[in-house]
């Protein structure tokens, strides 16, 4: 999942993630990963507009998201 976040910061590419919000509700968020520590990653969230901080512990999930092709 890391390696998939660092992807993010260094392409400036959108992923989706599904975390744990504090109301203990399973969400998912397409984000735009700007920086990462240890135990969370700053994202701009596209859902809020703005940058916010997720726990690494939280997130259950990430994956790249897929481009369209299209006429």
């Amino acid at each position: 999942m890391k390696g998939l976040f660092q992807r993010s910061i260094d392409n400036k590419e959108k992923i989706l993630i599904f975390y744990i919000d504090s109301k203990n509700q399973v969400t998912q968020r397409y984000v735009r990963v700007i920086s990462m520590d240890d135990n969370s990653i700053v994202a701009f969230c596209y859902w809020r507009k703005k940058v916010r901080t997720f726990k690494l512990e939280n997130i259950l999930s990430a994956e790249q998201v897929k481009k369209r092709v299209g006429a």
